[in-house]
């Protein structure tokens, strides 16, 4: 932990110049990419495997009296066609959490196959196995279900009512989970003797992460040797293959699970999905491989969903415009099931990371989980705390507004300033400089020139807003990770970490970290990752987890390798051990030479037949905090509502950095995340049928390159002591950081029409509506 000083004497490194930095080498892994070698699921040259399809529901919520799938099994080339009654014997989904509310989380049986009831669209009803993929899609035509359809809910506020159609009968009032945290008299306390009290009630709206490539999975069983394999795009294998072993009622040391190249994940590709179950059950019964390749509308109404929730916030204000404390009360959309990780988004996770930024003495959370006729709800890229970020900075501008104090000015008057800092839930941090870089992005963004590019816009007719925007993010995903080095007879060096990449680039930001440990070069490094039979355990991806975790573990097992090559590299030098030295790769004996590491490794092979090898681990790390300051400017047309995002400014503390060009681009692919959530992407249901309005690209909006700006970032190295590394991670923060920055940009170009509030996305009909309405309102007054 750093000393108890001020925030403004932390001050670090900046990287104002990615590209510029000697650090940034470019990813090794592109050329493999980008010449056509990459290696996915699809690409797995297996000898007689079968395809999968999934017959899905077309009901929201309805009974399934009966399944007939006679006439489709006598179709040429049709294997099987598994229905709930053809796998009875599986267990339940999991979820993995267990979260601690007033009442347990009730957790119903969800089967890979729906038995009785579909309870969304896009339920798996029915698998096929087939030749080909025509043979699968023709059967799954012919396949013959009998429903009668139930009263459905879709809308979250909806099912939260009284009368509300019931999705399971175990649930009253669709209630799956109730979160209370904190000191209710401590924060009521403080909200009797507050001068000022702000309260907002805010949409974190439902989104589809949408990665490059579908999901994907590959069966296969040995019946010699009983066990499974399942190749997935996908992520976190271990604790797919522990929850898979569960449904499948074996032990896991019988499964290996493996990923080979993903094409993008965001966390919904964490998950346990019924279709890894039937392709391996599929397979074992068929004695053939079984690939199942989703469809795009597949992974948006059979994938997992992310946000979803309704939040009222009320911050507490003293006289001065210091918080005093903050009151969260939240709905928050499950979906039909739980998923794996589901829970979480809107209870543990938001926790470490509520309040921001900002020293608040008290705080409560009250969190209603929600059940409802939609797709599950489950982890994308910041699960959490986006929506707990996005409450209090939305707090912090109403609150400036209403009170008429600078939205910087307000920020800095109340950010957490000495450290180490507890947060009142508990979260220690301990380290941060928020004020400098909130200063560092107003400079950065021109803020004192706005006025006359204001004035410049209003001559064309168009409105012109700033906003500002900042974000504490909380790194660090499972608490555990484990690394392993190996020398390779070739003289490489096999890293094995159960961490994963799903295109961050850790072959070369971990070649990067060793070969400045191990001072080898860092062609000699080799990444083993995302398979089960050669990575005996890890925490897998997501929490921005990868340099933290992984990297932290790898310096462990760097360090526990240069003593183990120090008792030999001793005996080479005929030295005492402890007298042995290590820098620039190699060993140093005072009077007695030295030794390079590789060849202290030749020498432990030759003589004892085993590898130079060892382990790290890290066991119960503790919470990272990337934080940041972020500037929008935006232009809307007011006759059509059309937004134009002009300029994106961030000043953002990764920690200590390995290679500031992939740090950079992680922060270009979350802003664009974070920007679509605020602007356009929203997965809708039609609120009468539970349809899926948004189930493919045509209906569900996504920002390209024309919607962007370049983003003009800097990075400050303020280092942590939570790992070896001085490493925060930044795999999550920009969609963290983007969507307050956004619409506290677009309500400020609002502001003078009278328009105070808008829910995300703002699309052009969202804020054409609310001009026309404010200009009504005005009318009338």
């Amino acid at each position: 932990m750093h000393a108890s000083v001020s925030s403004h004497e932390n001050e670090a490194p900046v990287v104002d110049s990615a590209s510029a930095d000697p650090r940034s080498l470019r990813r090794f892994e592109d050329e493999r990419f980008l010449t056509g070698r990459g290696h996915y699921v699809d690409d797995e040259l297996v000898p007689d495997v079968l395809h999968a399809m999934v017959l899905r529901s077309p009901h929201a919520h309805a009974a399934i009296l009966s399944v007939d799938a006679s006439a489709a099994r006598e179709l040429p080339g049709v294997h099987a066609i598994y229905t709930a009654a053809d796998i009875a014997g599986l267990g339940a989904l999991p979820c993995s959490l267990a979260i601690a509310g007033d009442a347990p989380l009730i957790v119903p049986t969800r089967q890979a196959l729906a038995r009785d009831c579909a309870r969304h669209v896009g339920d798996p009803v029915a698998f096929v196995v087939a030749e080909t993929l025509d043979h699968a899609r023709e059967a799954c035509e012919l396949i013959a279900v009998d429903y009668d359809i139930l009263p459905a809910v879709t809308d979250l506020a909806a099912a939260a009512e009284p009368g509300a159609p019931a999705i399971w009968p175990q649930a009253p009032g669709n209630l799956a989970l109730r979160y209370r945290l904190g000191d209710e008299a401590v924060v009521a306390a403080a909200f009797e003797r507050a001068a000022h009290i702000v309260s907002c009630r805010v949409v974190n709206n439902r989104i589809v992460a949408a990665a490059l490539e579908p999901r994907a999975a590959l069966g296969r069983f040995d019946p010699a040797s009983g066990r499974y394999r399942l190749s997935l795009s996908g992520a976190s294998v271990h604790d797919i293959r522990r929850e898979l072993a569960a449904v499948l009622c074996i032990a896991p040391e019988r499964l290996d699970v493996a990923c080979p190249d993903v094409g993008g994940g965001f966390g919904m590709k964490n998950v346990t999905y019924p279709e890894y179950a039937l392709v391996l059950v599929a397979a074992e019964r068929l004695g053939r491989p079984v690939r199942w390749l989703a469809e795009r509308i597949e992974d948006f109404s059979g994938g997992v969903h992310a946000r979803d929730n309704l939040t009222t916030g009320r911050l507490a204000l003293d006289q001065k415009g210091r918080f005093l404390a903050l009151q969260v009360e939240t709905i928050a959309n499950l979906g039909a099931y739980v998923s794996s990780l589901g829970p979480g988004s809107a209870t543990t996770a938001p926790t470490p990371a509520m309040g921001g930024l900002y020293d608040i003495p008290a705080m409560t959370m009250d969190v209603r989980c929600i059940f409802t006729n939609t797709v599950p709800i489950d982890a994308y890229r910041g699960a959490g705390k986006p929506e707990a970020n996005y409450l209090i900075e939305r707090l912090v501008d109403e609150a400036a507004h209403r009170l008429g104090i600078d939205p910087a000015t307000l920020r800095k008057r109340n950010f957490i300033r000495r450290f180490p800092y507890r947060k009142p839930f508990g979260a220690v941090l301990d380290c941060g400089s928020f004020g400098g870089n909130l200063d560092r992005v107003l400079a950065a963004a021109d803020r004192p020139g706005f006025r006359g590019r204001k004035a410049q816009s209003r001559r064309r007719g168009k409105l012109r807003g700033f906003g500002i925007g900042c974000f504490l993010e909380t790194s660090r995903g499972a608490p555990n990770e484990d690394a392993w080095l190996s020398f390779r007879v070739d003289g490489g060096v096999d890293m094995a970490v159960g961490t994963q990449s799903n295109g961050q680039g850790h072959e070369t930001s971990f070649a990067q970290l060793l070969s400045r440990e191990l001072g080898l070069p860092l062609e000699r490094f080799h990444l083993v990752q995302g398979d089960t039979a050669r990575v005996p355990s890890g925490g897998g991806h997501g929490g921005a987890r990868s340099l933290h975790m992984g990297g932290g573990a790898l310096v462990l097992a760097s360090r526990a390798l240069v003593e183990a090559g120090r008792l030999a590299a001793g005996q080479l030098l005929q030295s005492d051990p402890d007298a042995v030295t290590f820098e620039g790769g190699r060993f140093r004996a005072p009077g007695a030479g030295e030794i390079d590491l590789a060849g202290v490794a030749r020498h432990v092979a030759e003589t004892t037949g085993r590898p130079l090898a060892s382990h790290g681990a890290r066991r119960d790390a503790p919470l990272t905090f990337p934080n940041g300051a972020q500037a929008a400017e935006v232009e809307v047309d007011p006759d059509t509502g059309e937004v134009a995002l002009l300029r994106y400014v961030a000043v953002d503390d990764y920690g200590s950095l390995i290679n500031p060009l992939l740090t950079e681009a992680q922060v270009h692919g979350g802003l664009a995340q974070g920007i679509g959530q605020a602007l356009m992407e929203e997965a809708r249901y039609d609120p009468d049928g539970g349809q899926l309005l948004s189930a493919t690209f045509m209906d569900y909006a996504m920002p390209r390159a024309v919607d962007l700006p370049s983003f003009e970032l800097s990075m400050v190295e303020l280092a942590t002591a939570a790992n070896p590394i001085g490493a925060k991670g930044a795999g999550q923060a920009g969609c963290i950081g983007a969507p307050q920055t956004v619409i506290h940009a677009i309500l400020d170009a609002l502001r003078p029409l009278g328009v105070t509030h808008l829910d995300m996305p703002a699309t052009p009909a969202r804020i054409w509506r609310a001009i026309r309405d404010a200009r009504g309102a005005s009318a009338n007054g």
